[in-house]
């Protein structure tokens, strides 16, 4: 089978190559146009091999590839300082998810490692014996509680019921007492004056006087009746009792309901306990196991990391400081995406100049919301310091085309492409300075399939 899928293939390489071919090793054509300072070169093929590396390529297919020409100019670009550092979470955005509770054990597992997750969303569920032993003592205290408080409310019913029947005696024999002290005044008052004036004998008006006074009497002790003053005192008592009993119901569960406060999950009557994710992120580690018991709360069950934004920590010797400052825009690339340039800012600068080696740690945060970066990888950074350099050719990353350890650059010249190796300086960004290979104003690929097709072109070329 492997021979008759060689054949195939081979036939497969023949009839592509002939399409590709025609492309790439027909003759350039005769009206050829030179740009920039290019001439002969372009007029006999590569000087160097004698070979044509000119690539035939029309208006409209240029168009259905997409590819794209610009002119090269000089520019000034900002100056950056180079550097390698390393990926690493921001400090806040991972967090180690733990058991809340002593004695827990694990029941069920939400997550996988790699799992996605957000602020708030289920992820384990523990069981806690120590919830369910403060759940049944917070019941039994409030059942007891409950049974205080019906008691004071019948107390009180009670109290109620003989202060408003002495209070209602009392206020009988009052209003008895007041008339007879009306009426014992009134006569009192007569017969004095009768008896000044002769016409009563004066013995008359001292009797009316004894019962004016026993009416007054009367009355006093009707307004102080003592079990009227007892049934008051009690019903003041049972009211007392009552609001007792009343906050020792509320407080019968406190104990339980602060636990569950302090733990910030969610946990049901069976002492089961709901985890939830603390932030939203990536689960990183899972290390618990299902059943998995622990004696100790602060339990590891796993961990979530949140990427979205890591730190690039790198080293700035002492003698470039002055170039740096927080805010300054940085790029960084890393060998697992290395057609990718991320960008940020510096987010700190050491404070300490560190031993011989006479650098300052300094950390750029870093956007990173496709999660390509990941801690621990090595990166190679350039901070952009706002200073400008000289005028210089710079051209786009995305026009270079690596081949055999050498950096080429396609230029148009009429309807064709003509590879030029060319030597590159300075990085800026996503700019990289050609010192030599290119002029001014010569006009170069730069994006499209252009590439794709180099590469086919490299494939059929190997096979013959």
């Amino acid at each position: 089978m492997s021979n008759t899928y060689l054949s195939y293939s081979l036939s497969w390489l023949r009839c592509l190559s002939g399409a590709i071919v025609s492309l790439f090793l027909l003759t350039a054509p005769t009206a050829v146009l030179a740009h920039g300072g290019h001439g002969d070169e372009f007029q006999g093929g590569n000087a160097t091999n004698g070979t044509s590396n000119s690539i035939p390529v029309d208006a409209q297919t240029a168009k259905r590839l997409g590819i794209t020409v610009e002119s090269v100019t000089s520019k000034r670009v900002d100056v950056g300082l180079k550097t390698t550092g390393q990926i690493e979470t921001l400090p806040s955005k991972q967090v180690e998810v733990t058991t809340p509770v002593e004695g827990a054990k694990v029941t069920e597992l939400l997550v996988e490692p790699g799992d996605r997750v957000e602020s708030g969303q289920p992820i384990a569920v523990l069981y806690s014996p120590q919830l369910v032993e403060l759940r049944v003592s917070s019941q039994e205290k409030r059942a007891e509680a409950d049974a205080d408080l019906q008691q004071a409310q019948a107390d009180l019913s009670l109290a109620r019921q003989n202060y408003e029947k002495f209070s209602q005696i009392a206020n009988d024999e009052i209003a008895q007492a007041q008339s007879q002290l009306s009426f014992a005044k009134e006569k009192y008052e007569k017969d004095k004056q009768l008896a000044e004036s002769g016409a009563l004998p004066r013995r008359t008006a001292l009797e009316s006087e004894t019962q004016f006074k026993e009416a007054q009497a009367d009355l006093t002790k009707a307004s102080s009746r003592r079990d009227v003053i007892d049934a008051e005192a009690q019903l003041k008592r049972a009211t007392a009792a009552v609001e007792v009993a009343k906050s020792r119901l509320k407080l019968s569960d406190r104990v339980y309901q602060t636990r569950l406060a302090q733990l910030g999950t969610r946990a049901n009557a069976k002492g089961l306990v709901t985890i939830t994710a603390p932030i939203s992120g990536r689960v990183a580690d899972r290390e618990v196991t299902l059943g998995q018991s622990f004696q100790d709360a602060g339990g590891k069950l796993m961990t979530i990391v949140n990427d979205s934004r890591v730190y690039a920590t790198a080293n700035i010797y002492e003698k470039d400081l002055g170039k740096v400052r927080t805010g300054q825009r940085v790029s960084l690339k890393v060998a697992s995406a290395s057609d990718r340039t991320f960008t940020g800012r510096i987010a700190s600068i050491g404070s300490v100049v560190q031993g011989e080696t006479r650098v300052v740690p300094v950390r750029a945060q870093i956007e990173n919301s496709s999660g390509v970066l990941k801690p621990g990888m090595f990166a190679e950074l350039e901070v952009l310091t706002g200073q400008t350099s000289a005028a210089i050719l710079a051209i786009p990353n995305s026009a270079l085309v690596e081949a055999n350890g050498k950096q080429l650059v396609y230029i148009q010249n009429g309807n064709a492409f003509q590879a030029v190796e060319v030597t590159l300086g300075q990085t800026s960004g996503d700019l990289v300075e050609v010192k030599s290979g290119l002029f001014e104003g010569d006009e170069i690929a730069h994006k499209g399939r252009f590439f794709t097709i180099y590469e086919e072109s490299e494939k059929v070329k190997s096979l013959k």
